[in-house]
This record gives structure tokens, C-alpha cells and sequence, in this order.
């Protein structure tokens, strides 16, 4: 190969790159599509790296205030991922719909439906928030905290619970622009969310020369103000943006019940779908709090950790989502399930990449998040056996945002009531209480359920009734 051909292809890489990073919002139903795939994957992988960073970031300066302080951000967390699976239902809604009304080039319909999508947001948001607000503290000792970490926690989880309005917008806006397969504005509001928690956290938390820092309530201060500027980006662009298809009118703030009642169909088993897997994990979260301080902590940063790498692929599912939505709108089922293996192929080799990382790597990396030895042995242990199972999450994950992006999001709902609560929490107390494995048999639990999960979800997913969905 000559010096000009290999300098001409990666010329093309990098303008490759940079059309998925900078835009313009594409029209996923025709042309190839492994390049649809990777002009979405590029910017969501992105966009879910900035939402991993945030836990990562939180952990890593709450961490150096001590366990106790890892623990509150650790349960409330575990709590916040119901916040997350409202969020994660209502984004699905409005990707779907969106989506759908797109490959029917129907834009007015479709921005109609994201406008709609916010305001069921609002409302949802109210209540959560005065939940938080008011129960606090009786949400930290039903999670097993101790006295000294419902002292020390209680307004940081005051505070993240009473600003989950941003959590909500953030979800669900960048949700909107991924249906309208603008992947790259979605991305662009995390990184600038995420630079600002960056910068706000050691300040907030620290302090900086004469003025005092908040401690673990400067931690939630920042994650909030870091997201809040997040959401006004993604609103400016949204309700001002030029180069956006969807044209947002006053008129599309009108209630419409009918739009309501069909994302509220989607929503509402989309929210019950992660409800059911957010609240199996705050359950393994319990049964680790069993075996003390140190163990939560431990299992925290291991969580933090598999996280940032799980939402990069998580990234990549949420392209087949996407390429689903509009391709059925374009009445292509065949493309659109073309879309859904290959984006699953990929997805599966970088988790097999992540899972050798772990492997070879996984002290090195958890002793930059966390150098307590008690901690960082469980951390270790967990990644080492996790990740067993991360090729399993690669293809599962892919297969559940399919579904999702037709619309069908009662299927993967079933799915994860089987999955989690028949095999995850009974496997998980068999193992860690019964047979007397303590903290591995949490882990343990983990990559068998969800072998068993993207086993089932493979099976539906041939079967192929998603492909008549209406939305």
C-alpha cells in the first residue's frame, strides 16, 4: 500500500469521525448500513462515556472524604436509578416516537411528540422531587446505612433527589434529538454537563483558597449544576437550534391527549422494564450492605467502574434503537433488523475487548479510584467476576433497545421481571446468605442472570412480532 492510499484512508476516518461528531442530523433509511451504525454508535458511545465519567468523577473526590461518605453517594445511587428508570422509560417513549414519525417524514408529528414527552416529564418530576426532599433520610436507613452515614449523607441526598428535574430533562431531551438521529447534539450536552461537574466538584467539595468547601454536599451541588447547564444547552438548541429537523411551535405545548396517551403506553412498561432491573440492583445493594461498611464501598467502586464501561456499549445499543424506529417508519423491517445484528456484532467485540482489560488490568484500575485495602479487595473481586458475563451484556443490551425502538417495550419488560427477580435476587441470597459466599455470591449472580437474560431476549427477538408494532 503506497504512503498517499494510506494517508487518503485515514484522511477519510477522521472526516468519517467528524461528520458523526459534528452533524448534521442523518436520514438512517437508506445507504449502507454498517455506517449508519457507526454514525450514530460514534457519538451515543461518546454521549454515555460523559454520563459514566460523572459517576467515576463523583467517586473519585467523594472517595478521598472516607467510606462512609462512599457509602451515601453508593445508596443513594442505587435509590436514584428508579429517578433514572422513569427517566430512561419516558427517553425510550419519546426515541421511539420520534423516530417513528421521522422515517414517515412526518417532522411536524415528530416534534410535536417530543414537546409532549417534556411535559409528562414535568409532572412525573414534581413528585419524585418532594419524595426525595421529604424522605431523605428514611430512604438512606432503609438502605441499611448506619447511624454516622445518615448524618453525614442526608442533604447530599436531599439535594440530588429535590434537583432530579435535571436527571429527567437530560434523559429525555437527548432522547428526542437520538430519534431525530441528531446522535451528536445528544452527545455534545453530556461532555459540556460533564466538564462543568469536573470543574465544579473539587471546588464545591474542597473549597478553594479562602473559601470553604461543602463536603459530600458540595458532591451533589456540583453533579446538579453540572446537568442543569447540560439541560439549558440541550433546550437552547432543541427550541432555538437552526440546523435541527424538528421546528418546535408554540402550538406543540398545547396538550393533546391522544400523543399523551400513546408515549404513555410506551413509557410507562419502558419505566416498569428498568424499575424492575434498577430495583433488583438496589437489592443487591442491601444484601452487600449485610457484610458492613468496607463491602458497600468496595462494591461501589467496583459498580462505578463496570458502569463506565457498560454505558459506552450502552451507547452503541441505543443506535439500534434508533436505526429500528425509522426504519420501520420507512415500512423496512428487513433493514431494520439487518441494523440490529450488525450493531450487536460490534457491540460484542468491544465488550470482549473491556472484559480482557479487566482482567489483565482491574487492580490498576481500581487502585486509581480507590486505595483503601479492604475496599479494593472487593472492588477486584467483583470486576474479576462480572465481567464474566460482559460479552452476554453486549448482545443483550442491543437486542432489549430493539425492541424498545419498535415500540415494544412490554417484551423486554418480561424479560427482565424473569431475569432479575425468578434468577438474579434469589441466586444472588442463595449464594451470598445461604451457601454462606458472602460478597462473591452477589457477584456471582450477576453474569448468570444476564447470560440467561440475552439468551431469552435472542429468542423473542426471532420470532419477530416486534417488526408489527404500531406507534
Amino acid at each position: 500500500m503506497t504512503t498517499n492510499s494510506t494517508q487518503s484512508r485515514i484522511g477519510n476516518i477522521f472526516s468519517f469521525i467528524k461528520q458523526a461528531i459534528y452533524g448534521p442530523p442523518q436520514d438512517f433509511t437508506q445507504g449502507s448500513i454498517p455506517k449508519a451504525v457507526f454514525l450514530l454508535a460514534i457519538p451515543m458511545i461518546l454521549e454515555m462515556m460523559m454520563e459514566s465519567v460523572f459517576a467515576v468523577v463523583d467517586i473519585y473526590f467523594v472517595g478521598k472524604l472516607g467510606n462512609h461518605a462512599i457509602a451515601t453517594v453508593g445508596l443513594t445511587e442505587s435509590v436514584l436509578t428508579l429517578v433514572y428508570s422513569i427517566a430512561i422509560g419516558l427517553s425510550m417513549a419519546a426515541t421511539a416516537t420520534v423516530a417513528r414519525r421521522v422515517g414517515e417524514k412526518d417532522n411536524e408529528a415528530a416534534a410535536k411528540a417530543g414537546v409532549q414527552s417534556i411535559l409528562l416529564s414535568l409532572v412525573l418530576t414534581i413528585i419524585v422531587s418532594v419524595v426525595g426532599l421529604v424522605f431523605a433520610g428514611d430512604i438512606l436507613r432503609a438502605m441499611g446505612a448506619d447511624a454516622t452515614v445518615i448524618q453525614s449523607g442526608v442533604n447530599y441526598t436531599r439535594i440530588v433527589f429535590g434537583g432530579s428535574i435535571v436527571i429527567m430533562l437530560l434523559f429525555l431531551i437527548n432522547g428526542i434529538f437520538r430519534g431525530a438521529g441528531d446522535a451528536a447534539m445528544a452527545m455534545k450536552s453530556l461532555w459540556i454537563a460533564n466538564i462543568c461537574n469536573i470543574i465544579l466538584c473539587p471546588l464545591l467539595i474542597y473549597g478553594i483558597g479562602p473559601f470553604k468547601g461543602f463536603g459530600l454536599t458540595g458532591a451533589a451541588i456540583a453533579t446538579t449544576c453540572g446537568r442543569g447547564i447540560g439541560v439549558l444547552y440541550q433546550s437552547w438548541h432543541l427550541f432555538k437550534g437552526k440546523k435541527s429537523i424538528l421546528r418546535i411551535r408554540k402550538a406543540h405545548f398545547i396538550p393533546d391527549f391522544a400523543v399523551l396517551k400513546s408515549l404513555l403506553s410506551i413509557a410507562w412498561t419502558g419505566t416498569l422494564q428498568f424499575l424492575i432491573g434498577s430495583a433488583s440492583w438496589i437489592v443487591l445493594a442491601r444484601l452487600v450492605a449485610k457484610f458492613g461498611s468496607d463491602a458497600i464501598a468496595g462494591y461501589q467502586v467496583a459498580l462505578r467502574i463496570l458502569m463506565f464501561f457498560i454505558l459506552p456499549a450502552w451507547g452503541m445499543s441505543n443506535a439500534a434503537a434508533t436505526l429500528v424506529g425509522q426504519n420501520l417508519g420507512a415500512q423496512q423491517p428487513k433493514r431494520a433488523e439487518q441494523s440490529v445484528w450488525i450493531t450487536a456484532k460490534y457491540n460484542a467485540i468491544f465488550m470482549l475487548i473491556v472484559t480482557l482489560l479487566f482482567w489483565l488490568c482491574g487492580t490498576y484500575i481500581v487502585r486509581f479510584i480507590n486505595a483503601d485495602p479492604v475496599a479494593e479487595a472487593i472492588a477486584i473481586k467483583a470486576l474479576a467476576i462480572v465481567s464474566v458475563g460482559y460479552v452476554f451484556y453486549g448482545v443483550g443490551m442491543v437486542m432489549i433497545s430493539a425492541f424498545n425502538g419498535a415500540g415494544d417495550t412490554k417484551t423486554p419488560t418480561y424479560i427482565n421481571l424473569f431475569g432479575f427477580w425468578a434468577l438474579q435476587v434469589p441466586l444472588a441470597y442463595l449464594l451470598s446468605v445461604t451457601l454462606d459466599y458472602g460478597t462473591k455470591g452477589v457477584f456471582m449472580a450477576i453474569p448468570l442472570a444476564e447470560g440467561v437474560i440475552t439468551i431469552t431476549a435472542i429468542i423473542f427477538f426471532l420470532r419477530g412480532k416486534w417488526k408489527t408494532v404500531q406507534v
